[in-house]
């Protein structure tokens, strides 16, 4: 579904466990409507877009399979619906974890994923960065974030952080290790909206 320059956009969240609040926060400043994605019949909705917040890969994984939730989000994104997940999204929308943790994910990204790569909560920091179509100065919080270590396909680097990649698209797909709805910089939520505007 599109829509028209001029109607809102209507954003689903995916809200089992994680920082799901925070991008309803930042979307609704953009203008955006947003629902949030509890159990199966909340998937019937119409929306533009989904959000994968971040979080516990594995605890959103089970959540998914057991609501019934894991293969129909899974065949929408195939089917084209724009989707963005942060730091646990990205793990569950990329389609191979290197470090030998299986996804048991949506696994429709064509991107190679580090889990905890940057170790546990005392490996957590804060720091700016630039992001290709976005901008310099981004803020980047990262909470025992996983990174990229490989990008195939058609899958494009977006920007990347101490030699590490941290953010990339795949046509309607887009994934970024740290989570910018921590931050009061709304440019990457922005950009997810004209991203799911396009598509």
């Amino acid at each position: 579904m599109t829509r028209a320059e001029g109607q809102k956009m209507k954003i689903a969240v995916l809200a089992l466990q994680g920082a799901f609040l925070e991008h309803e926060q930042m979307l609704c400043r953009l203008g955006a409507d947003t629902f949030e994605i509890r159990k199966a019949e909340d998937w019937e909705k119409p929306k533009d877009g989904l959000i994968i917040p971040g979080g516990e890969s594995t605890t959103q994984a089970k959540l998914l399979r057991e609501l019934g939730l894991m293969e129909p989000v899974r065949e929408a994104i195939i089917g084209g619906l724009p989707v963005w997940g942060t730091c646990a999204g990205l793990i569950l929308l990329a389609d191979h974890v290197v470090n030998g943790v299986p996804s048991g994910s949506l696994g429709t990204m064509s991107i190679d994923v580090c889990r905890n790569a940057y170790g546990r909560q005392s490996g957590s920091f804060f720091t700016t960065g630039t992001i290709e179509g976005i901008g310099d100065g981004i803020p980047m919080t990262f909470i025992r974030a996983p990174y990229i270590s490989r990008v195939r396909g058609n899958a494009r680097i977006l920007a990347e952080c101490g030699g590490h990649i941290v953010a990339a698209i795949q046509d309607h797909q887009f994934v970024t290790s740290f989570h910018p709805e921590l931050n009061d910089d709304p440019r990457v939520h922005a950009y997810f909206l004209r991203l799911a505007r396009r598509h």
